[in-house]
C-alpha cells in the first residue's frame, strides 16, 4: 500500500492520469489531444493536404463549367451533397474509385484533377504553373461567368482593350 493510501487518500492514484494519457497515445498514435479550458479532451484540428484542396478545387471548377449543382453530382455518384462539399473543400480525401466515378460524372479523365499540380513527397505544392488565386477565382461562379463571356468576344482588339481597362482599374497593379 502506498503512503497516500495509508493516509486516507481514496482518489485515483496520482499517476493514473499519466497512465491514461500514455494508453491513449498507444491506442491512437496519430491522435494529438489537448485540454481546453473546461477540462474536456478535444481533437487538435489538422490542416487539409494541399493536393486534396487542389483536387477539390478542380472538381468544383469542372462541376461549375458543366453548370451542375453539388446535389446533382452527389446523386450521380450516390453520395450526399455534403460529402461533395467536403471533397471540394479538401476536408475529405477522394479515394481512387470515387475519383473515377466523379471523373465519369463530370465527363473528364481522372488525370484532369491533377493537371497543374506538382507535389513534393511531404505533400506540399511546389511550383504549380498557375498561382492558387487564379484556380480559386476560376472555381467561383463569377470567375467562370467572366471567362465564358470574355471567350465569346470575337474581336481581338476589343478583348485587348478590356484587359487594359481591367489592369488600369485593379488595385495593386504591377
Amino acid at each position: 500500500m502506498t503512503d497516500s493510501r495509508r493516509n486516507g487518500y481514496t482518489g485515483p492514484h496520482p499517476r493514473a492520469e499519466d497512465r491514461q494519457k500514455a494508453n491513449c497515445k498507444l491506442r491512437h498514435p496519430k491522435t494529438h489531444l489537448r485540454r481546453n479550458n473546461h477540462a474536456e479532451t478535444v481533437m487538435a484540428k489538422k490542416a487539409p493536404n494541399p493536393v486534396d484542396v487542389y483536387v477539390g478545387s478542380r472538381i468544383r471548377m469542372r462541376r461549375n463549367i458543366l453548370a451542375m449543382s453539388q446535389e446533382s453530382l452527389a446523386t450521380a455518384i450516390h453520395l450526399t451533397f455534403q460529402q461533395v462539399q467536403k471533397y471540394e473543400k479538401g476536408t475529405n480525401r477522394v479515394g481512387a474509385s470515387r475519383l473515377q466515378q466523379i471523373a465519369s460524372a463530370l465527363q473528364v479523365q481522372p488525370s484532369f484533377f491533377f493537371e497543374g499540380v506538382t507535389a513534393t513527397p511531404d505533400g506540399k505544392n511546389s511550383s504549380a504553373p498557375t498561382p492558387n488565386y487564379i484556380s480559386e477565382f476560376l472555381s467561383t461562379s463569377d470567375g467562370l461567368e467572366l471567362v465564358k463571356a470574355f471567350a465569346r468576344i470575337g474581336d481581338a482588339k476589343l478583348r485587348r482593350s478590356i484587359i487594359n481597362l481591367v489592369q488600369q482599374i485593379s488595385p495593386g497593379r504591377e
